[in-house]
């Protein structure tokens, strides 16, 4: 039997993240279940991305870096969770070549602190409660590493991680997996393809694309354009994990994709399109900002997922095609210079300081 939502505590790691804040607010607007935040707020943490959660009734906030295990500890012995969605990482694969080090302490040795003190909490709880107690841990694609121009990773497919980033991931998935193996702690894994959508910090493709090409900025894409990935609405993943949490069983892992594939150029290209035909003109085609630029290191070909097991064993599916989502992610930063701008500003300080010129 799963958590009811309807009376669940559920502790959302990482949620002021991108993904951990559509989550919250896919919870509070569409379940009654109370809701704890807890977050380092690191670089790309954003509470402003949860609006009015401050005042409902329903959501706490605990600022904690879940590597700290005497702080997770407290916040288990006041908040006495039902269930935890660890969406808490350093996700960014460009950051991880530079700075593979956050990546382990996060990803890996994080994940570890949250597993032991979720055990901890577990095992003082009653029999019943024991027994609807989840665990969800919210991981990537990226683990499996590159496929070739056929075929789509499902729940059997063996992990190749090829960069820092996603080495980290897969190190964090095996650790929840050897925990309900090892010590029975009630796990469910999801690896899901590339999110995309509202509130997204402007460091990943698409919503850079977005504001480099709204400015008139170039747009630079790696290599030849050519790399595919599966793009999912960060909305749809959040509805999905939801359904994970209240039905999934224990032990299982269910991959989350939007069945959405594109290469990188195409994405920008539509991207392009779009802000020609909703943003202030430039006076020529934004497509003409493409520049191809030197490709990273380690950069997969392919990804694609096999969603089937949740779509036939849990009735989701996502409700945005790529082409409508990503029109509504466009009008969306159109609509909400105040969220992003005040980023912007605070990247463009940052890179001024770390070159000695702020």
């Amino acid at each position: 039997m799963s958590p009811s939502l309807s009376n669940a505590t559920i502790l959302v790691a990482g949620g002021a993240g991108f993904i951990g804040t559509a989550v919250i607010r896919h919870l509070l607007a569409d379940s009654v279940a109370r809701v704890v935040n807890v977050d380092a707020l690191t670089y790309a943490a954003n509470l402003t991305s949860l609006p009015g959660a401050t005042e409902h009734v329903r959501y706490a906030f605990e600022r904690v870096d879940i590597r700290d295990g005497e702080a997770l500890r407290s916040v288990f012995e006041r908040h006495r969770p039902t269930a935890v969605m660890n969406l808490a990482a350093e996700s960014h694969v460009d950051r991880s070549i530079d700075g593979p080090g956050a990546f382990i302490e996060t990803n890996v040795v994080g994940t570890y602190t949250l597993l032991q003190e979720a055990l901890r909490h577990w095992r003082g709880l009653p029999s019943s409660q024991r027994e609807t107690f989840r665990l969800h841990h919210i991981s990537t694609d990226e683990v499996f590493g590159s496929l070739g121009p056929e075929g789509r990773f499902d729940e059997k497919s063996s992990y190749r991680p090829n960069s820092p980033y996603s080495a980290s991931k897969a190190a964090s998935d095996h650790l929840v997996r050897a925990w309900h193996e090892t010590y029975g702690l009630p796990t469910i894994v999801t690896n899901c393809s590339n999110n995309y959508g509202p509130y997204h910090f402007p460091e990943k493709l698409i919503p850079l694309m977005i504001l480099r090409g709204l400015t008139g900025q170039e747009l630079p894409v790696y290599g030849d354009g050519a790399n595919v990935r599966d793009w999912l609405f960060v909305e749809d993943h959040a509805r999905a994990l939801g359904l994970v949490l209240e039905r999934g069983e224990p032990g299982e892992t269910y991959n989350i994709g939007g069945d959405s594939e594109r290469t990188n150029l195409a994405v920008v290209e539509t991207i392009c399109q779009l802000l020609d035909a909703y943003a202030p003109p430039l006076g020529f085609a934004r497509k003409d900002l493409i520049r191809f630029v030197a490709d990273r290191p380690g950069h997969d070909q392919r990804y694609a997922i096999d969603a089937s097991k949740i779509r036939r064993e849990l009735g989701w599916r996502p409700q945005e095609t790529f082409e409508s989502g990503l029109t509504k992610t466009v009008r969306w930063y159109l609509a909400n210079r105040d969220w992003w701008a005040p980023l912007i500003a605070n990247e463009e300080r940052s890179a001024l300081a770390r070159q000695g010129l702020g």
